[in-house]
């Protein structure tokens, strides 16, 4: 069917009433049924659809929670526990919104895991990479506000050491602490103004920042495991002979995907949904005290690589630099690498080595993050650091120097 045809078609009933006053056909043929994704993606590929799917699951249960949470400092953790016991399925809406902050985290990092294995930020996807690094700062802020909301005791105390931290920064330091809390300490004022960026002000740039990055996506394409432009070798009609629609092609793949992951999700929510204090910390089912510290003040997991970062320096500001930097130079990727090939799988093994020696060094630190600052720990939160660091201060070195193999013209695909 032509175009012309397909124009002529959709200007009939409801769907032709819509088309003319809305993009709505456009829109599915853009960025849907005719957009060519590269034909040889593989699992990696599964998680930035999963990123969406957890978006969207955040959104509706926070949105349930609200229904029966009050954000006081006399009220939040009642009603909590009014949520978990009283109201009808409540205690499954919780968990799955306490279980889906850990799973968006566990997506998103092997999204950006992806991204870094197969050059996802080189040329034309700079852009691309800037919005989803956006994303990933607004999603840590967001989980950060969202941490205290249930005002516990681990919460009342992780907040407040980790907005001491800006009390570190000379001249505007005091000010901006007491700006963030709205107080001297963490108090009722500090709960509302959190609730409200929590359930507003950073939902609302979220979504902006992921519609931004997909069209930014679209516009410049999907890159792939082979990291070759599929634009560049287009058939008569005009069609990338190396890519297939998105629908339904991509749109079935991602289903299966979505059917594992939400095996697991369940698994999860139903029998562990605590696991074991790494998604809720025991020191959370007790209120805030500001008399009681817990034994051992942590983040939750998915910040204690960036914790263990501030405890490595002895110096509180060039900690909170540490930890800042450590979160912001991954915004300066497409500008330190100097390979001329994007995929790994052409790289060499000097690349390599050092992909292997940052991945280690992240779990490591996450570890180290989550437990007590020993003299060990710290000696070893040194290390680890030094060498998270290495992976992107010797990237123009090690990258240009890198025994790189040639990119095939057509990307590499076994039908299966």
């Amino acid at each position: 069917m032509s175009a012309d045809t397909h124009n002529k078609v959709g200007t009939t009933g409801l769907l032709g009433w819509i088309d003319a006053r809305f993009p709505l056909t456009k829109m599915m043929r853009e960025h849907v049924t005719e957009y060519y994704a590269p034909k040889n993606f593989n699992f990696w590929y599964y998680f930035g659809s999963l990123a969406l799917v957890v978006l969207i699951l955040q959104i509706v249960s926070g949105i349930f929670l609200t229904m029966n949470y009050k954000p006081s400092a006399e009220g939040a953790f009642a009603s909590v526990e009014y949520i978990m016991r009283d109201v009808d399925w409540g205690w499954l809406i919780r968990y799955m919104h306490s279980t889906g902050a850990s799973a968006f985290f566990i997506v998103v990092y092997l999204h950006m895991f992806r991204g870094l294995i197969y050059g996802s930020y080189k040329t034309p996807r700079e852009l691309l990479w800037i919005f989803g690094m956006l994303i990933y700062l607004c999603l840590m802020a967001e989980a950060f506000m969202g941490y205290l909301l249930p005002w516990g005791n681990m919460s009342y105390w992780g907040a407040q050491v980790i907005t001491s931290l800006f009390g570190a920064i000379p001249y505007v330091g005091t000010s901006l602490l007491e700006w963030i809390r709205g107080d001297y300490y963490i108090s009722d004022i500090t709960l509302n103004r959190f609730f409200a960026l929590h359930v507003i002000a950073l939902p609302l740039a979220l979504v902006f920042l992921v519609v931004a990055h997909i069209l930014a996506l679209h516009e410049v394409g999907s890159n792939n495991p082979d990291g070759v432009e599929i634009k560049k070798n287009k058939g008569a009609d005009g069609k990338p002979l190396d890519g297939i629609p998105f629908h339904p092609y991509y749109t079935v793949k991602d289903l299966m995907g979505f059917v594992a992951f939400a095996i697991v999700f369940a698994l999860i929510v139903f029998f562990a949904p605590t696991v074991g204090g790494y998604f809720l910390e025991a020191a959370n089912f007790d209120p805030a005290n500001r008399l009681q510290t817990p034994e051992h003040i942590a983040p939750v997991w998915y910040f204690t690589p960036y914790y263990a970062i501030l405890r490595a320096i002895p110096d509180k500001l060039f900690g909170v630099i540490g930890m800042g930097a450590g979160v912001l130079i991954f915004f300066f990727l497409p500008w330190l690498d100097r390979s001329p090939v994007k995929s790994i799988r052409y790289r060499g093994g000097l690349y390599k080595t050092f992909v292997a020696i940052f991945v280690v060094s992240f779990l490591m630190l996450g570890y180290l993050g989550l437990n007590p600052a020993t003299t060990t720990n710290t000696y070893l939160s040194r290390l680890f650091s030094l060498l998270y660091f290495g992976f992107f201060l010797l990237m123009p070195w090690y990258t240009k120097a890198d025994k790189t193999r040639p990119v095939p013209d057509r990307v590499t695909f076994d039908a299966h």
